[in-house]
């Protein structure tokens, strides 16, 4: 199963229909959010989903005619949410108690039954109508869908099956070491650069954050402030996800083999000197792309030891001496092999699966 998510091409009336979805599977999972409460205060009970929407349609529908407007589906899947949201907390750990959801963050819906995609860039939905994408789209069956709504504009998101063919490799075997200044350099010579999104971005977010603070609570002027807030902070999420994509499919891609470190991410982020840096550069999206690319294009990944010292052994001669993060250059004491500090690791890496 592969998955699509691409921005919608609305006009005012669909913008409004797409509003009302929303707002009726946040109005359902806060309704059952309270109710849930309220039962296991009383009778120590907690309901299911299917208990919950009997109730929804005998209670609430009957009040709140206009639920009619919109699709089923969207309250009976927020309420599939709200149970699947009770069971991750009493089971993950470190999980926190649902919380209620507020209207303008974070809005979404699910829809099923009769969807089509037809004209390449246009699907019909149920309830809605035919609406356009800005992408072209898999001629697939799609059964259902998510829509959401990110920084004032819709998007929606849907999974398809299709067979995931190998591709021609450039070569067998590569490591990669990802870093700070370089977000991946490769035992090739091959560099990417890090596009430190959020570092460019990072006065700007001051800025109009200072002016959302600025602004009244509630009125027309704050809202446009965060809204305009939202879009900047997607664009530095669009720009890092971008850069990411594009490395982690070059080597999937390419390369037979992959060789990548398995880095204490949590860790390193409590380096508060580090953290903003390091979060910057997507280091543990970067692995969760390989290891499913990898599957698609018959590459294959291998994670190296936390504790192997690849930024420490020399690749020439397999001396090992202490490298302090402030040393870019590799220099052996041992042959006098000197090169650069993430190159020296990249081919340590891409020597690791032979040991």
């Amino acid at each position: 199963m592969q998955s699509i998510k691409t921005k919608l091409k609305v006009n005012n009336y669909q913008k409004t229909i797409l509003a009302k979805h929303a707002g009726v599977a946040r109005h359902a999972y806060n309704w059952g959010l309270a109710t849930c409460i309220c039962e296991y205060e009383s009778n120590k009970k907690r309901l299911s989903a299917i208990t919950l929407h009997k109730r929804l349609v005998r209670e609430v529908k009957s009040e709140n005619l206009w639920y009619y407007d919109v699709s089923k589906c969207a309250p009976q899947q927020a309420l599939r949410d709200l149970e699947r949201a009770f069971k991750n907390f009493l089971t993950i750990p470190k999980r926190g108690f649902p919380r209620f959801k507020k209207k303008g963050r974070k809005d979404s819906f699910y829809l099923e039954g009769n969807i089509k995609i037809l004209k390449g860039n246009y699907i019909k939905l149920p309830r809605i109508g035919m609406v356009k994408t800005y992408e072209i789209l898999p001629s697939c069956r799609v059964k259902n869908v998510r829509i959401s709504k990110r920084a004032g504009e819709w998007y929606i998101s849907f999974k398809y099956e299709e067979q995931p063919g190998q591709t021609t490799k450039e070569r067998d075997i590569i490591g990669v070491d990802v870093g700070i200044n370089a977000l991946a350099t490769c035992s090739d010579g091959t560099k990417f650069a890090n596009v430190k999104a959020y570092k460019q971005a990072k006065k700007r977010l001051t800025r109009y954050q200072r002016r959302v603070n600025e602004k009244e609570p509630g009125s027309k002027n704050r809202a446009k402030a965060i809204k305009k807030l939202a879009r900047l902070h997607k664009r530095v999420a669009d720009i890092r996800a971008d850069a990411l994509h594009k490395v982690t499919t070059w080597l999937a891609k390419n390369h037979s083999t992959i060789v990548i470190e398995n880095l204490n991410v949590s860790g390193m982020l409590k380096n508060h000197k580090l953290a903003s840096a390091i979060a910057d550069c997507g280091f543990y999206e970067f692995k969760r792309q390989l290891i499913y690319k990898c599957e698609w294009y018959g590459s294959e990944l291998t994670i190296a030891d936390r504790f192997y010292p690849s930024s420490q052994i020399c690749s020439h001669c397999g001396h090992q001496q202490k490298m302090p993060l402030n040393v870019r250059t590799y220099e052996c004491a041992n042959c006098g092999f000197q090169a650069d500090r993430d190159f020296n690791a990249a081919v340590n890496l891409a020597n690791y699966v032979n040991k």
